[in-house]
């Protein structure tokens, strides 16, 4: 088995082992999107839907806090806290600024989940730091926090349309024969995130930015399951 299969298959693991949350040991994970029943099922909710799938696994309820859908879920000892923003994805940052600040999460801790045009339905990737692309919500989240050096996770949806039509598109709703791509990129980005937490940045972007990730055959890995809480 070779280095990256090793990273993912630890990642995947089941453990049932409840511990002592260390307070180094809390996440803010963050999906961007537009609240509102239109705005479901949409591209631009692709982060959204992410956070959704976790909240779901970890059978966690959401509430709805200042700024933000707040939840959280336990994995490995480690505290996820949820947060889908509903400052629209505009003025995602001040949600993002506030919930940092709120749980006392240091930047390293950070994952933000987008949605991105650039990437073919079912692929993801992450980086650590960079430009915002043209993301107005990862603009948004740079500007208020005075920095583009802050983990995202990018799940792609495409980029079919038009001069002129990039809202619209982001704003509409996957097309069926993409839906089976994006069920697989959700889970995907699932496991990346919970390997992020236990694993640190470098080896889920070893480990998870691979050619066509989410097309791949399944792994033969356990499950993986979070601590019920």
């Amino acid at each position: 088995m070779g280095l990256i299969e090793k990273i993912i298959s630890i990642c995947k693991r089941k453990e049932y082992k409840p511990t002592d949350v260390d307070p180094m040991s809390k996440y803010l994970i963050v999906g961007l999107g537009n609240v509102g029943s239109e705005y479901e099922g949409t591209r631009h909710n692709a982060g959204f839907m992410v956070v959704e799938k976790m909240a779901r696994e970890g059978d966690a309820r959401w509430s709805l806090e200042r700024h933000a859908y707040r939840t959280e879920v336990r994995f490995k000892g480690r505290t996820l806290v949820l947060i889908k923003p509903t400052t629209y994805m505009n003025l995602s940052g001040k949600a993002v600024n506030y919930w940092l600040q709120a749980e006392k999460i240091e930047l390293a801790n950070l994952m933000v989940v987008v949605d991105d045009i650039a990437l073919d339905p079912g692929i993801i990737r992450i980086k650590k730091q960079g430009a915002a692309g043209g993301h107005n919500g990862l603009a948004d989240i740079e500007a208020a926090l005075g920095t583009q050096g802050y983990n995202r996770l990018r799940v792609g949806v495409g980029g079919a349309f038009g001069r002129g039509q990039q809202i619209d598109y982001v704003l509409g709703k996957f097309a069926e024969s993409d839906l089976p791509a994006i069920d697989a990129a959700t889970d995907e980005a699932c496991a990346a995130v919970r390997c992020f937490v236990t694993q640190g940045i470098d080896r889920t972007m070893n480990a998870y930015n691979k050619k066509g990730n989410a097309h791949a055959a399944p792994q033969t890995q356990e499950q993986t399951t979070p601590d019920k809480q």
